[in-house]
C-alpha cells in the first residue's frame, strides 16, 4: 500500500464513519472501482483508531464529566446509557462479522443497503418533532438507538445514519441525535478495534508507516467532519445525505 492510497483510505473513513452516509459501504466502493485495497486488518485497526481518537478529542469535556462525576450524578448514568446501548451492536458484529463478510460485500448489496437505509433518514425528517436536548435521554431511548446501531454491520447502511434517523425518530433535535450518535461511536469503535487487535497480535504483522498515515488522516478528517456537521444540523436538514445516498445507489446500479 502506498502513502497516498493510506491517505486517501484514511479521509474516506473519517468523513464517511461520521456523516450518514456509511464508511463501510464507501470502503467496498473504494475497492471495487478505483481497485484500492485496504492494508487487511492491521490497518483498518489503524483506521479505527484514527476515528476513535477524533471523537475522544472533540468531546473531551464530555467524557470528562462522564467519567469525574459522582456515581449518581446525571453525568455518570448517561455514561451508563452509552455503554448499555453499544451491547447490541457488539453482539451482532460478533456473531454475523463472516456471514456479512461473505455475503453483503457486493457493491449491488452496498447499493441496496444506501438506499433503503435512507428511509429512516427521510421519515425522521418529515415525522420528528425534533424537541428534545441529549438532557431527556433515558435508558430505554438509549438502547433503542443501541439496537438500530446493530443494523450497521450491514455495508452501507451508516452507523452514524440510523443511530441519527432513531434518536430524530425519539423526538430528539438533529444536533442532539448526532452529538448522541458520535458518543455512542466511541464504545463501538474501541471494541471494534480492539477485537481486530487481539486477532492481529496472533499474527506476525510488520508495521509500515502508511499505516500511520491513514491513522493521521482519519484523525484529522473525522475531527473537521464532527465539527462541521454538528454546525450544519443547527440550520440544516438531513435531506442532502438522503439524496447524495439514493444517487449513489443508483449510480452503482447503473454501473452493474
Amino acid at each position: 500500500m502506498t502513502h497516498l492510497e493510506a491517505l486517501f483510505l484514511g479521509v474516506l473513513q473519517g468523513i464517511t464513519e461520521f456523516l450518514p452516509i456509511s464508511s463501510s459501504g464507501h470502503l467496498v466502493l473504494a475497492e471495487k472501482y478505483l481497485a484500492i485495497e485496504g492494508g487487511g486488518l492491521a490497518f483498518d485497526v489503524f483506521l479505527h483508531l484514527g476515528t476513535l481518537l477524533a471523537v475522544l478529542i472533540y468531546f473531551w469535556k464530555d467524557w470528562q464529566k462522564m467519567i469525574l462525576a459522582r456515581a449518581d450524578s446525571r453525568h455518570r448514568k448517561f455514561l451508563l446509557y452509552l455503554f448499555l446501548a453499544t451491547l447490541p451492536g457488539a453482539l451482532a458484529g460478533f456473531f454475523l462479522e463472516d456471514i456479512i463478510a461473505n455475503h453483503f460485500r457486493s457493491p449491488e448489496r452496498v447499493a441496496f443497503q444506501l438506499a433503503i437505509m435512507s428511509l429512516p433518514l427521510l421519515g425522521a425528517e418529515v415525522f420528528s418533532p425534533k424537541k428534545y436536548d441529549l438532557e431527556k435521554m433515558n435508558l430505554l431511548k438509549a438502547l433503542i438507538v443501541g439496537s438500530a446501531q446493530g443494523l450497521a454491520i450491514f455495508p452501507g447502511t451508516s452507523r452514524s445514519g440510523i443511530t441519527m434517523a432513531t434518536g430524530l425518530l425519539l423526538g430528539f433535535k438533529r444536533e442532539a441525535a448526532a452529538k448522541f450518535s458520535f458518543l455512542l461511536s466511541a464504545p463501538i469503535i474501541a471494541g471494534a478495534g480492539f477485537y481486530e487487535a487481539f486477532k492481529i497480535l496472533k499474527e506476525d504483522v510488520a508495521l509500515s508507516f502508511p499505516y500511520f498515515t491513514g491513522f493521521l488522516a482519519a484523525f484529522i478528517s473525522g475531527l473537521f467532519v464532527i465539527a462541521w456537521l454538528l454546525r450544519f444540523l443547527r440550520t440544516h436538514t438531513f435531506y442532502p445525505f438522503v439524496i447524495y445516498r439514493l444517487f449513489l445507489a443508483f449510480l452503482i446500479w447503473g454501473a452493474s
